[in-house]
């Protein structure tokens, strides 16, 4: 499944023009915000469809039976550029577990580039509801590579993709390579993807807009 939060007219689709627009872009906070703002509208539509149950809860007046969820989920973000979506989830799941993940492109010299995977710390994922973030799904290699690992090493009930912007590309390389059973819940798509994998129109580097430049080693 999935949903364009863009779609229908909302504040959602204000704050991906703004983290579309050159000239708010130099303003790296309200970058972040507007990610981490996504992220909470997001963990807020994500919480209609997890599972609920009913408690008994204890008012200083007498007994109310409250729905409350029936399991926490595990918020995974891979680092760096997905935290400020990561951190608006956890405002909402503020009891989640949490697992971070080190995946990036490794260049060649020829232009060509290959996800390495170098660091995962998280809990156990079993039966466990799981939620990625990442700002941009351009070709989908880095959330593939992510999603196989988790599998490989645990069996996570099902799994649920934030990302800013999405590329038509990328989505259907993950439901090709990891099956239609994954929502993705996307700010925006676009359509095109040059050459070298970036998305256009897109928004550039979200990584190096929200927290500055890197070395490329």
């Amino acid at each position: 499944m999935i949903i364009n939060l863009s779609e229908q007219h909302s504040l959602i689709s204000n704050w991906v023009s703004e983290l579309r627009d050159i000239n708010v872009q130099n303003d790296r906070l309200r970058f972040r915000r507007n990610l981490e703002r996504i992220g909470e509208v997001a963990a807020y539509e994500i919480s209609k469809l997890l599972p609920w149950k009913e408690t008994e809860i204890q008012t200083p007046l007498g007994i109310h039976n409250s729905k409350v969820l029936e399991q926490q989920p595990v918020l995974a973000t891979i680092l760096r550029a997905g935290l400020p979506l990561h951190a608006g989830m956890l405002n909402f799941f503020d009891k989640a577990d949490n697992a971070f993940i080190s995946a990036y492109r490794k260049h060649h010299h020829d232009g060509t580039f290959e996800i390495s995977l170098e660091y995962m710390s998280c809990p156990s994922l079993t039966d466990r509801v799981v939620i990625i973030s990442d700002p941009m799904l351009a070709t989908g290699s880095s959330l593939v590579k992510t999603i196989n690992y988790m599998k490989q090493e645990n069996s996570p009930s099902s799994f649920h993709i934030v990302v800013a912007i999405a590329c038509t590309v990328g989505i259907e390389y993950i439901h090709r390579e990891c099956g239609n059973d994954i929502t993705i819940w996307c700010g925006d798509i676009d359509d095109e993807l040059t050459a070298k994998g970036y998305i256009v129109p897109g928004l550039g580097d979200a990584g190096d807009l929200a927290f500055g430049t890197k070395m490329q080693a």
